[in-house]
């Protein structure tokens, strides 16, 4: 292993595998031989038994506090009797601010997490409405303006040619005759059924 004082190329993640004891034997023929020469691994791995060393005398030491036998049982009396807090108007009103910002954030990330969910498909169905009713508006704008332009036809070729009055009227008139069977059907259907 060569020697250098560079934090790249130490074996920082091997020293506590050696405090452990995971390292195979060549590893740790190895890893003993670069800390023996290089200053910055040889004070970490002296830091990180230090380390270890407070960790087990603090989890260690046996020396627990004596609690009274029905601790639990006064701790949930004076908790269930002591309601002073909630008798104050200012402790209400901050309790209340309290629950109102947890409400609010509550909201907030329900409304981050259902954007997905709720939001998205809302806007996809808005969007295919408002194609719809576009679709409908172009229709109808082209529906009126073919039949102005119809119009404007007919009315240039009745000034333009008197002749064409009297060819018009007769179109009408021959509409009307054609449309008078079918008036008449409904007004006996009408009558049978009253």
């Amino acid at each position: 292993m060569e020697v250098t004082n560079d934090r790249n190329i130490c074996p920082r993640e091997e020293i506590a595998a050696y405090l452990d004891g995971e390292l195979s034997r060549s590893a740790l023929d190895d890893f003993e031989a670069h800390v023996a020469q290089c200053a910055t691994c040889d004070d970490e791995l002296r830091t990180q038994r230090q380390l270890l060393c407070t960790l087990d005398a603090a989890f260690s030491s046996s020396a627990r506090m004596a609690l009274p036998e029905n601790f639990t049982r006064v701790v949930a009396a004076h908790a269930e009797n002591d309601l002073r807090g909630l008798r104050q108007k200012s402790e209400r009103h901050r309790a209340l601010q309290l629950a109102a910002v947890l409400a609010i954030a509550a909201f907030a990330l329900l409304g981050a997490a259902s954007s997905a969910l709720v939001f998205q498909p809302a806007r996809a169905r808005m969007q295919i409405v408002a194609r719809l009713l576009d679709l409908f508006w172009q229709v109808i704008a082209q529906t009126a303006e073919g039949a102005a332009i119809i119009i404007r036809m007919i009315g240039r070729a009745t000034i333009d040619r008197p002749h064409a009055i009297v060819v018009f009227l007769a179109l009408i008139f021959i509409l009307a005759i054609s449309l008078l069977p079918r008036l008449i059907a409904k007004y006996h259907r009408t009558q049978i059924i009253e």
